[in-house]
């Protein structure tokens, strides 16, 4: 059977009551939200403060303990010891009915709108870098960049392929550098050619 008893104990938002129409509601409703924040940043405080003290104790216990074996194994005066640690005793027996009491405390505060609402999961965006733009999508100055970078890149490998006159050798050539295949080597060989040809040399 579903247990609804803790829906009981559930403080309302600021803006779901009624007030009279002489009371000022804004500063009503803000009066009652610090209120409630205060609530909860003294609880969070007093929680805090009982950890600190836990973790406190556990040292002192742990070193009181440790000093007490080594007085035992050299043979030592332990009765000062043993009267620190039975008095950690005590200290450990408050501590621990301080911890009830406060989960107590904290078990029965009402929960609100500031409790009962988390966020149920995080999410991470990672930048991916941004897709080079398609050819269809460039205009003739992106063009002309892109076959100037292509050149600078490549200018040597292009200008060794475009002295091969077998199919085979170029195939080759092409397949250890298949950077080169693609258009921009077609308009660069094209390039050449009329560069060549108004400098009047030619290769036939």
């Amino acid at each position: 059977m579903v247990d609804y008893s803790k829906w009981k104990n559930i403080e309302v938002s600021d803006d779901e009551d009624e007030t009279h129409p002489n009371i000022d509601t804004p500063s009503l409703f803000r009066w009652r939200h610090q209120a409630r924040i205060e609530r909860m940043e003294e609880i969070k405080r007093e929680q805090q403060e009982l950890e600190i003290k836990k973790k406190t104790f556990q040292e002192k216990y742990e070193e009181t303990k440790n000093q007490l074996l080594s007085a035992e194994q050299e043979g030592k005066n332990k009765k000062e010891l043993e009267e620190a640690l039975s008095a950690l005793s005590v200290e450990e027996e408050e501590l621990k009915k301080r911890e009830e009491e406060f989960k107590v405390k904290e078990k029965v505060m009402p929960w609100n709108v500031d409790t009962i609402s988390k966020p149920g999961f995080t999410k991470t965006i990672v930048n991916t870098p941004k897709p080079p733009p398609t050819e269809e999508n460039m205009t003739e100055e992106e063009k002309a960049k892109r076959l100037e970078t292509f050149i600078n890149e490549n200018k040597s490998k292009l200008k060794v392929f475009g002295m091969f006159k077998k199919y085979k050798d170029s195939q080759e050539y092409l397949q250890k550098n298949p950077q080169l295949v693609c258009e921009d080597t077609a308009n660069y060989l094209v390039i050449w050619c009329i560069d060549l040809q108004m400098e009047g040399v030619s290769f036939v």
